[in-house]
């Protein structure tokens, strides 16, 4: 996909530099010229622009790429002038990042694609991961609804899928099945390799080292958790 980033301090350089890492094509541009000079070997193009200028954002790929994304937080005004600009030339997918709740609100009004909140993210993040004793590991939905996939713990061991009433009791949809078996890899060593099944009788008794991908909302999954651990 290609990509344009406005903004490449420390959050839109990083990224710029993770989207070209996964194969993707990203142009970047900036006020500053040093931000620019930093990344610009690891992107397809570049730029050194007032990008809050209608004549000089208008220079930019808006229409020929996939996403513009705004990665500007530390310039209130330079972030939301550049979203109504985009949204002034009709540009059909727009992200852009907020730092606080009133930057936020504001860019909710334009109604973008998505609004970024790396440091809120990457806060919720730790605290979940934390909470989840590196256990599992869980992909978010939307706001309250995740993906979880963790190792059956000990205390599972021996039931049935229906045992656990997932569903009835904790709002939780199982997703896949992923059975684990105990081998000997070509040195000896005894490790577990793991089949994925979608389908899987109900009765099935778990067998230490399965795993389970399911879904719900985290915090039903968390009263779960905490029961089994």
């Amino acid at each position: 996909m290609k990509y344009l980033i406005i903004g490449l301090g420390h959050y839109g350089g990083m990224l710029a530099m993770e989207l070209t890492a996964m194969g993707h094509e990203v142009a970047g541009a900036d006020i500053n010229s040093q931000h620019v000079d930093c990344v610009k070997d690891r992107m397809a193009t570049s730029f050194v622009l007032d990008a809050t200028d209608e004549t000089a954002l208008s220079v930019l790929p808006l229409k020929s790429v996939d996403a513009v994304i705004v990665a500007i937080g530390d310039n209130f005004g330079a972030s939301v002038r550049i979203v109504s600009l985009l949204k002034k030339l009709k540009v059909k997918h727009i992200y852009a990042q907020a730092v606080d709740e009133i930057h936020k609100a504001v860019l909710e009004a334009f109604s973008i694609d998505r609004i970024l909140t790396p440091e809120q993210d990457a806060a919720r993040l730790l605290a979940q991961q934390l909470e989840l004793d590196g256990g599992a590991e869980l992909f978010q939905i939307d706001e309250n609804t995740y993906v979880f996939k963790f190792v059956v713990p000990s205390k599972l061991v021996g039931y049935h899928l229906n045992e656990l009433n997932l569903e009835q009791e904790f709002e939780m949809k199982l997703i896949s099945l992923v059975r684990g078996k105990k081998v000997q890899n070509f040195l000896g060593i005894s490790v577990f390799e793991r089949e994925v099944s979608n389908t899987f009788p109900e009765d099935y008794e778990l067998q230490q080292g399965d795993a389970l991908v399911c879904y719900g909302p985290y915090a039903r999954f968390m009263q779960f958790w905490k029961s089994v651990r």
